[in-house]
């Protein structure tokens, strides 16, 4: 089959478009022809290696990535099932998050997938799963968002803070987004109350106080953050960070500094880890099936163009999502 590997650090120059083994799934999981996947920011991370604390890791090793071919999150449809695995059957459309899914075909852990919304192209469903995911998380679980709360989501027009607009007004919250001038209109159109256009307005500087704030972009200081917040707000840190790569601690550093400085101030400084939950991938389908949730898809590329989509994401200006199509 065709994949995107990667054998070592680099830039996407790195990437080969090449042939590989077909997986085979082990008795946990199936395999999935894939339709489409989306690129994530962490997709450029694994890909240069950054940052480098990260490097011992479960998907970074020293030298080169631990799993070589790139991608997660993936939308197609079952194309073999394991003996272990129950209510799934040959046929069908499936999407959700698995190492690897940057090929033609991908075998994924029973607890890492789901139904793909049936109003739903694959190319969007593959939008969904990492970032959805992530706001969903961070908001519902996390930051236990109630219904009337001031929210402001710092990076809303990106992968996840289109997703984190619409989990947020489903969730009850008033929602105010954070983006540049030309994509105020679309998070305006996502269901933002309000939308701040940071080349006009530092939020942080204004008098509007929230009770959660999300931070996807990481370009604000601590104390800039928490001055933004109610007293006892709650201030998400959710990675960030100048595009540039080979960095030492890169939106680490900002996350550390926020857990370190949590026990010494009123507000709730906290970090969270989105961890693939089939349960999750249910409840996004239902928000998707029920018009809550949908996907905003920036460009598609071919499978063979997988370092171009990377390389888009990588700039820090792509709108929302990047969808590579198989």
């Amino acid at each position: 089959m065709k994949a995107i590997v990667q054998r070592r650090y680099g830039s996407p120059d790195v990437l080969e478009f090449t042939d590989v083994d077909r997986p085979v799934p082990a008795d946990r999981e199936v395999l999935v022809k894939v339709c489409a996947a989306s690129v994530n920011a962490r997709d450029w991370h694994v890909l240069r290696g950054d940052p480098y604390v990260a490097r011992p890791s479960a998907d970074l090793g020293w030298r080169r990535p631990n799993v070589p071919i790139r991608g997660t999150d993936f939308a197609g449809t079952v194309e073999a099932v394991g003996p272990a695995v129950t209510g799934v059957q040959i046929g069908d459309e499936v999407y959700g998050e698995a190492p690897g899914a940057f090929a033609e075909y991908v075998a994924v852990r029973a607890q890492s997938f789901e139904t793909k919304p049936a109003n739903l192209t694959h190319e969007q469903a593959a939008a969904i799963p990492l970032a959805a995911n992530t706001a969903l998380i961070g908001l519902r679980d996390t930051a236990k968002l109630q219904p009337g709360q001031r929210l402001l989501i710092n990076g809303a027009s990106g992968g996840v803070g289109t997703f984190a607009v619409q989990i947020g007004k489903a969730l009850g919250a008033e929602v105010t987004g954070v983006c540049g001038t030309g994509n105020v209109d679309l998070v305006r159109s996502l269901g933002a109350d309000d939308v701040v256009d940071y080349r006009q307005t530092d939020f942080s500087r204004t008098r509007q106080q929230y009770d959660v704030l999300l931070d996807l972009v990481g370009n604000r200081s601590l104390t800039a953050l928490r001055r933004a917040l109610v007293r006892r707000g709650t201030l998400l840190l959710s990675g960030g960070g100048l595009f540039t790569g080979g960095s030492l601690f890169g939106p680490v550093g900002l996350m550390v500094r926020g857990k370190l400085s949590a026990p010494f101030v009123s507000q709730r400084v906290t970090l969270f880890n989105a961890v693939p939950s089939r349960g999750n991938l249910a409840t996004l389908r239902d928000f998707a099936e029920a018009g809550k949730l949908m996907p905003v898809v920036d460009r598609t590329y071919p499978l063979a163009a997988a370092a171009d989509a990377i390389r888009h994401v990588e700039t820090g200006h792509a709108r929302a999502k990047v969808v590579i199509t198989v």
